[in-house]
């Protein structure tokens, strides 16, 4: 197969391009910054606004795996444009290039599009390329983690010092980049019908997720520290992001916008969104991942 792929130069894109060549296949990447040459790999410089980059990105290809999206931009037009109209384009460059796969990477934060500017820009994504006209497939991941990730990180940081801030109670799930990457692939390669127009929530299996007090146990025991933890109400919470916003700007973490979004009670994949289990299943253990996870952000030093 030849993928293009959008991402592959980021964290989850990178554990899917490693996937793709693991697996024998031929890639066409999208990256705004020079890359070394990798065999069967051929770079496509340009971003998503870049119609032409965008054209030889697709030309030629089996199928498209679309990861790349904005998490963290100043307003709800650049979610828009980043997470909307990127999408809106890559799809219909593919179907005037006679791509029928199409396979997007949304969040579960499109589940509830009204929380939160990204989970708007997420849904309004799944309905431009709904629109077009390909063999499509929506895949909506919770929390991604793994070594290398900088999103979760602060969330280890602070287990190892051993007190953990949490949003107000509230249960979420997550998955390991390599679990989530094998099923990208799997329904790029996917040729039956059985996924095409589906939307899927996926998680690393764990029944009912966890709650945020219980996952902060688990990394503090992928972290090797009794956490100890501090749930914030919501007020506390959109103070905080606000003064993060002032002090670091575009590099703010904790933002209004992802405020309102770690207030929600219920980021739970649902059991009846699940991918077929003939298809895929997921390996990763939360113990086993986050373990791996914090050794791995202890061998860059990132972690104490």
């Amino acid at each position: 197969m030849i993928a293009a792929l959008t991402g592959a130069t980021g964290f989850l894109g990178g554990a899917v391009l490693e996937r793709l060549l693991g697996e024998g296949h031929q890639v066409r990447a999208l990256t705004r910054r020079p890359q070394p040459e990798r065999a069967g790999v051929t770079w496509i410089a340009g971003d998503l606004a870049d119609g032409k980059a965008l054209a030889s990105l697709v030309q030629g290809a089996d199928a498209v795996i679309h990861v790349a999206g904005a998490i963290n931009v100043p307003n709800r037009a650049a979610f828009h444009a980043a997470n909307a109209e990127g999408t809106r384009l890559l799809a219909e460059t593919a179907r005037h290039a006679g791509v029928e796969r199409f396979v997007l990477v949304s969040s579960l934060s499109a589940r509830e599009p009204q929380l939160s500017d990204y989970g708007w820009s997420k849904r309004e994504g799944e309905h431009m390329l709904v629109g077009v006209g390909l063999d499509w497939t929506i895949v909506r991941p919770p929390a991604i983690y793994g070594p290398g990730d900088h999103e979760m990180l602060e969330m280890f940081q602070m287990a190892a010092r051993g007190l953990v801030l949490l949003p107000p109670p509230g249960r979420l799930s997550i998955i390991h980049a390599d679990d989530l990457a094998a099923l990208l692939v799997k329904l790029a390669e996917d040729r039956s019908g059985l996924t095409a127009g589906k939307i899927y929530e996926v998680d690393d299996g764990t029944p009912g997720g966890f709650t945020h007090v219980g996952f902060a146990h688990a990394l503090g025991r992928a972290a090797g520290r009794k956490a100890r933890t501090l749930s914030l109400p919501r007020f506390v919470l959109m103070l905080g992001a606000r003064i993060d916003r002032a002090v670091r700007g575009a590099k703010a973490k904790l933002t209004p916008d992802r405020a309102r979004y770690f207030c929600h009670p219920d980021w739970v994949s649902s059991p009846d969104a699940r991918v077929p289990d003939s298809l895929w299943h997921p390996e990763i253990s939360a113990e086993a991942g986050l373990a791996a996870t914090a050794a791995g952000y202890r061998a860059k030093g990132w972690l104490r």
